[in-house]
């Protein structure tokens, strides 16, 4: 896989790359000078598994702000910058871990040397990041549209610029609010280089149609041994990125652990809320540290037999409820005691 054969980069105290374990990363949406917010928002993202996060760095307040930030969190911290090469080095100085920047915004190549330079007295990688959005317009020219091709050759452009002054402490980043044109744009460019990839669907949209898209996009990339770390960027609550990415790298077999929960879809048989049910079997798990899958069905009768490939799981019917294990009746409960038998049950599994 090409996972195996990138690069390993240092940061913070994580490792990417080399075959490392794929690291989740989200961002914050908080105002960066308010170290309050910022700090409350971020640990409740590392309670629920989130492993490097990024914010946002539009103000020199907001780089002196990382300094306290970085005392009270337990990840590594990435620093977001546009387009001041000042920001970048005053991220640095108050302990940024990395710093995402497009070199192409920073301005003239002294700029981009003091940023470097920084970046290399501090030893913190950088991630370049090239996004189609904002794709040069020589390039689009050249392929005729915003292409594939065309993010690559950015990209390795810009890599190319840092190399040549002297450092290759880099993560490459490639984005597209395009799902099929950002897979293309990944197999190519991992062919091209072995520095770690960040994997991401941009501008990826809502919670409905955003975590389409990154299951998607993620699902083509990871799945051919493609990227190091990955954000499924959502436009809603940052703690909801981290659950659909954990559950991403599960279901491709890329991470172990945590409860799977499975549900039948509603028919005419339904006669209990199943849809209700099984939203609260899933809040209710996601601090269980088992590696189980837990079914939830809607109907009595077939239940048990459509559980079987599950450890465990209950269905419910007109005021009765079953808990089943691999797809025998362990038990008869009023309806109403489900969820309870569940919980109860759960801390105490035994296969």
């Amino acid at each position: 896989m090409y996972r195996d054969h990138t690069r390993v980069i240092q940061i913070g105290e994580r490792k990417i790359g080399g075959g490392n374990p794929i690291l989740i990363q989200s961002m914050t949406n908080t105002k960066t000078e308010d170290v309050e917010a910022t700090v409350a928002q971020i640990l409740a993202l590392e309670d629920a598994g989130c492993e490097i996060i990024r914010c946002a760095v539009p103000t020199m307040e907001a780089a002196k702000a990382l300094s306290e930030i970085k005392k009270r969190i337990h990840i590594p911290l990435v620093a977001d910058i546009h387009f001041d090469y000042h920001l970048a080095i005053a991220a640095i100085e108050n302990g940024a871990d990395k710093i995402r920047i497009n070199p192409g915004n920073i301005g003239s190549i002294e700029r981009i040397k003091a940023v470097v330079d920084k970046a290399k007295e501090y030893n913190i990688p950088i991630r370049v990041g090239v996004n189609s959005g904002s794709l040069e317009k020589e390039l689009v020219e050249k392929y005729h549209g915003v292409t594939a091709e065309g993010l690559v050759e950015s990209a390795l452009d810009k890599v190319r610029i840092i190399e040549e002054l002297g450092y290759q402490n880099l993560v490459i980043s490639i984005k597209s609010s395009d799902v099929l044109m950002c897979a293309k744009a990944h197999e190519i460019i991992a062919e091209k280089t072995d520095y770690p990839l960040h994997v991401g669907i941009t501008e990826a949209g809502t919670l409905y149609s955003g975590n389409i898209k990154s299951a998607i996009g993620l699902g083509i990339i990871l799945n051919q041994g493609i990227g190091d770390t990955i954000r499924v960027s959502l436009t809603g609550a940052p703690l909801e990125e981290i659950k659909s990415a954990k559950r991403v790298l599960k279901t491709l077999g890329l991470r172990k652990g945590g409860i799977e929960v499975v549900s039948c879809p509603t028919c005419g048989r339904t006669q209990i809320d199943l849809i209700g049910l099984a939203n609260q079997v899933e809040t209710m798990v996601q601090d269980i540290p088992l590696d189980i899958k837990v079914a939830v069905m809607g109907c009595v009768v077939n239940g048990p037999g459509e559980a079987k490939e599950a450890d465990i799981g209950i269905a419910g019917g007109v005021g009765v409820g079953l808990l089943i294990k691999h797809g025998e009746i362990i038990k008869k409960v009023p309806e109403a005691e489900l969820l309870a038998t569940l919980r109860e049950e759960l801390p105490n599994w035994k296969a």
